[in-house]
């Protein structure tokens, strides 16, 4: 398994820093990656329907809206890896997160449709990131307006998730006494 270095500061947007600092300072982030995934589709696939619909306030996400957000924005860091991993120099736009939970309709499908397509857009994101040569991890590019480092990409990919089922654990079950 390879090993990759935590991100310097410099070498992605400070608020960044929230997901980065969920993972352990041991280089295994691959591994972690992969592991967290399983967890977190076992963990999704636990849930009842009730609990996989529950808006902890007004106009907040569902479980399943965060499943399928979790998706979107893998695969939209990955694609921003894969670009600066490949040398293109092209500036890489931000996204608004809210519209394609919007259009994504999550919670019109099976919580197994939407575990299935987080596990293979994982398996995917391994997969690239697990063939990277080693060269490329400190190669810089800008992405939403920021330096960013490929490194920087993955440990940010890998942290959002971890922040996300936090919040699920503290806002969606516990305080709304649904179990």
């Amino acid at each position: 398994m390879k090993i990759i270095p935590k991100p310097l500061p410099d070498e992605y947007d400070p608020y960044t820093i929230q997901y980065i600092k969920l993972l352990p300072d041991d280089g295994l982030v691959l591994k972690h990656l992969k592991e967290n995934g399983d967890a977190a589709v076992k963990f999704f696939l636990s849930l009842s329907e009730e609990q996989l619909r529950f808006r902890y306030e007004p106009g907040k996400w569902t479980i399943k809206d965060i499943v399928l957000h979790l998706s979107d924005d893998e695969r939209i860091f990955t694609y921003r890896a894969l670009r600066i991993a490949r040398h293109d120099a092209t500036p890489l736009p931000g996204f608004d997160q809210d519209p394609y939970v919007v259009t994504g309709k999550a919670n019109e499908r099976s919580i197994q449709s939407l575990a299935e397509e987080f596990m293979t857009v994982r398996l995917s994101t391994i997969s690239l990131f697990s063939n990277l040569p080693d060269d490329v991890w400190m190669r810089m590019g800008t992405a939403n307006n920021h330096v960013v480092s490929v490194r920087a990409l993955l440990y940010h990919l890998a942290g959002h998730e971890q922040h996300h089922l936090n919040i699920i654990r503290e806002k969606y079950l516990l305080p709304a006494g649904v179990k």
